[in-house]
């Protein structure tokens, strides 16, 4: 039996200002000392090859992380967070409505059927990749693409639920081949120590 890691980017000033992002967002200064705890926290590991969604935040997390074990890095814009289309740009505070409510469909953007549809494509891209790496597989991708697997494809620890809120570099580990038991969830042991973000940081 391996390992899959599934890991949340870090952060971004959009997640620190609470802002619906643009895919084109950097990881802040703060982010980027994430990432790289992340990345000696995995860097033992028997990683031997690295997904990524392609959008900004993700990739620097994802190349922090091929720095420290020189695994291959595989693009795959299936792994993207769920669109919200004319929303991105605005802060939380100002929407005045629940853009996560279930019946909401973002203008320009993808409503919750559309995103785990998405999802699921990217998992069994993610399924494929595991049956054919020789060792460990690395996630890197978005807040909601990880509530949804969670919710949709792995199997908790009995008594745990799917995070509303993932952490940024959160891990989770996951064992593989099927039946995708979860043995860690959203752990961010690696960043003890570092100041916790003024607000709470939106789960995109």
């Amino acid at each position: 039996m391996s390992r899959l890691f599934l890991i949340r980017h870090g952060e971004t000033e959009g997640n620190a200002l609470r802002i619906v992002q643009h895919p084109h967002i950097p990881l802040s200064p703060r982010g980027v000392v994430q990432a790289e705890r992340l990345a000696r926290r995995l860097a033992d590991e028997g990683i031997a090859r690295i997904v990524s969604s392609d959008y900004a935040r993700a990739m620097t997390t994802a190349e922090h992380l091929q720095r420290v074990t020189g695994a291959p890095l595989v693009v795959d814009p299936l792994l993207r967070e769920r669109n919200f289309g004319d929303l991105r740009g605005t802060p939380y505070s100002e929407l005045g409505f629940d853009m996560f409510a279930p019946d909401y469909a973002p203008p320009n953007g993808e409503s919750w059927p559309t995103f785990h549809e998405r999802v699921d494509r990217a998992w069994a891209r993610v399924q494929e990749l595991a049956a054919t790496t020789g060792g460990r597989l690395a996630i890197v991708t978005h807040g909601l693409v990880c509530r949804s697997l969670a919710a949709r494809h792995l199997i908790l620890a009995d008594g745990e639920l799917p995070p509303e809120r993932w952490d940024n570099t959160a891990l989770t580990i996951v064992d593989w081949p099927a039946p995708w038991r979860v043995r860690l969830l959203n752990s961010i042991a690696h960043l003890d120590g570092l100041e916790p973000p003024p607000a709470d940081s939106g789960p995109a």
